[in-house]
């Protein structure tokens, strides 16, 4: 069973949750920007949660499906006539033709059994700086065939509901993609926010912030006034995570995202709160983003209530699966 590319869109990767473990030798984990999504795509096709997916990035692909295949799309809105946030049934010869986000900046497009591609150091993830994993270590382009592992599709949907329909009524409800802009993150005081001066200070949390043209899966840009220290030292490098945001010389500060280095010279302002990275990864270039300071105790409140609304969403997905 296989799947053929007909347009790769802007940025079409094979991830997963990522490789773990490697950061001691200057790997991140890497992985889906928005893990939420893509661990809802695959609960909605009956995989194991931390299945590789298609992750589309504001223009989607083209896909022809050359045998039945169960699918789900998680995530961003994207101009399409395929269902999204529902297991459908792709029968063979049926092309999935993806536009513009609509709403959102990425979705990911799960298959009943996963794509047979080997995992590297553990992961099926596509490291674009290090060009490994995924297919061939790059982005998908014209005329890619993805081989599937297991011809699941029929028996799984039959499983969920027996219809002629291509889909179900029911749907999984987005957790990420912001309904308005500005999106609103928190943040926790970073290691070097002391040195930078009060008014650098106020602006971090006072500023509109936009997701800068040149951001990637390394690292959001972030339009706005420079952000000063009145005392312009070297730091030593230190260990970088994903959500630290750092200020290089420019005053330009950079919220590290999925791709990011796993060392930096440059000052970090503010650490996001890990539940809201999923959130600020469905921002396209030009997306809206206001900081708001919390605290370490808040941060982990603010997991604890993600995590919860995730494990609620897959409840029900899975209650649907064992439906009669």
């Amino acid at each position: 069973m296989t799947v053929k590319v007909l347009r790769p869109g802007l940025l079409t990767t094979l991830q997963d949750y990522g490789r773990h473990g490697f950061q001691r030798v200057g790997l991140c984990p890497g992985g889906a920007m928005d893990k939420v999504s893509l661990t809802l795509a695959n609960a909605l096709v009956g995989n194991a949660l931390d299945e590789a997916a298609l992750e589309m990035t504001v223009i989607g692909p083209e896909i022809l499906f050359e045998e039945d295949t169960l699918v789900a799309v998680c995530g961003a809105e994207f101009q399409s006539s395929f269902p999204h946030n529902r297991p459908v049934l792709a029968r063979k010869g049926t092309r999935f033709n993806v536009g513009r986000a609509a709403r959102g900046a990425r979705a990911y497009l799960a298959v009943a059994g996963g794509f047979a591609v080997e995992p590297v150091l553990g992961s099926r993830s596509t490291y674009l700086p290090g060009h490994f994993g995924g297919l061939e270590g790059r982005a998908l382009k014209h005329g890619d065939v993805l081989p599937l592992r297991e011809p699941q599709a029929v028996e799984r949907f039959t499983s969920l509901k027996k219809t002629k329909d291509a889909t179900v009524k029911w749907s999984a409800r987005p957790l990420t993609v912001p309904d308005r802009e500005p999106i609103l993150v928190h943040v926790i005081e970073g290691q070097h926010f002391p040195s930078f001066d009060s008014n650098s200070q106020r602006a971090f949390f006072d500023t509109v912030w936009s997701v800068a043209p040149d951001s990637n899966r390394m690292g959001f840009r972030l339009s706005g006034p420079p952000l000063g220290r009145p005392e312009a030292d070297e730091i030593l490098s230190g260990p970088t995570c994903l959500g630290s945001v750092q200020v290089p010389p420019s005053g330009v500060p950079i919220a590290l995202m999925a791709d990011h280095q796993t060392t930096g010279g440059y000052p970090r302002i503010a650490e996001i709160a890990s539940a809201d990275v999923a959130r600020l990864a469905q921002l396209a270039p030009g997306g809206k983003v206001h900081f708001a300071k919390c605290s370490l105790e808040m941060a982990t409140e603010l997991r604890r209530d993600a995590r919860e609304r995730l494990n609620a969403a897959l409840r029900g997905i899975a209650w649907e699966y064992q439906r009669k």
